[in-house]
């Protein structure tokens, strides 16, 4: 069973770099640092899109808007942090 919470966190830490990745891409994207016409640099961006905006999207939904500001990948970074904690301190030590 540990080697199962062990998959998960990874995958959820693997998960945060994603996240991390796609958002300074689409900064430099917005500040065209990079230009999107370069074939690997918009296969990247469709590749971190894909595996991001399905997680983001409902999250932008319940947000206000604030002026365009997102803040969404902010808060699922706080939402995986809280899970991962609840893994390490309360469901990994029970676990034989």
């Amino acid at each position: 069973m540990r080697s199962v919470l062990d998959v998960i966190l990874l995958a959820l830490h693997i998960y945060v770099w994603i996240l991390i990745a796609s958002a300074v891409l689409s900064w430099l994207i917005a500040f065209n640092v990079i230009n999107t016409r370069n074939q690997f640099v918009s296969t990247v961006w469709d590749m971190l899109y894909r595996m991001t905006e399905p997680v983001l999207r409902p999250i932008r939904e319940r947000l206000p808007n604030l002026g365009g500001l997102d803040i969404s990948p902010i808060i699922l970074l706080l939402v995986i942090y809280f899970i991962q904690s609840v893994i390490i301190r309360y469901i990994y030590p029970n676990v034989f």
